[in-house]
């Protein structure tokens, strides 16, 4: 018997998750890419599919906020991504870009860690820039946020610091800027790591940029 209810019971469920598509043979790379994404992105709902194949037979495969799809993959699919060009983003090894259509966002997977934050940040602004809205990567972060504790907050020459840092200084390069001693300059990073939890340049990058403290369009 159906409750009388049940529609506004209904209504009243969280909303989906938004879903990203990683396409990728290589299923090591695809963890550890996965890994990464996951923790930029941690409201996202990532789905892996060894080929497009396996992403085709999904009732909906368009529903996918993104899709990261290495570019081995690509053209096995070809007319599929061409239609969602915009959301998706090929997986290149360096230089390997010269067989693949124009128009596609690109993202080189043979970099460290914190560059390949950088250039997922960069690629997310620049795929949503054109539209004045904010980037999808920084709006699912933010929404994880929201849903879970509030973050601490950061006192201004903290702020000053984590920039700077997120900019690639070095401690003494830090001081000089700011025109504190080196000292301080450790002692506010030390205090960084207590408040936020975690020493990796890459996870204080994202943070930075979900706060608005670092423009995604600053990093280099």
């Amino acid at each position: 018997m159906t409750h009388p209810n049940d529609s506004d019971a209904s209504a009243a469920r969280p909303r989906i998750r938004p879903a990203i598509a990683l396409v990728q043979s290589d299923t090591l790379s695809a963890i550890g890419l996965k890994s990464i994404i996951e923790k930029m992105m941690p409201a996202a709902e990532l789905s892996l599919f060894s080929s497009t194949r396996e992403l085709l037979a999904e009732r909906h495969p368009e529903r996918f906020y993104h899709f990261f799809v290495s570019s081995d993959l690509l053209l096995s699919a070809a007319a599929f991504f061409l239609s969602h060009r915009h959301r998706t983003i090929v997986l290149v090894r360096g230089e390997e870009t010269s067989h693949l259509p124009e128009g596609f966002h690109q993202l080189d997977v043979h970099q460290g860690q914190e560059e390949l934050v950088r250039s997922i940040v960069r690629l997310a602004h620049t795929s949503h820039s054109a539209s004045g809205k904010e980037p999808e990567a920084v709006k699912i972060a933010r929404g994880a946020e929201r849903e879970g504790k509030e973050m601490p907050r950061l006192t201004p020459r903290e702020k000053d610091v984590l920039r700077e840092v997120v900019m690639g200084n070095i401690n003494k390069v830090i001081a000089d800027r700011l025109g504190i001693s080196l000292a301080t300059v450790i002692t506010h990073r030390k205090n960084l790591t207590m408040k936020l939890g975690t020493r990796s340049v890459a996870t204080l990058t994202l943070y930075a940029v979900t706060h608005g403290i670092v423009n995604s369009e600053a990093l280099k």
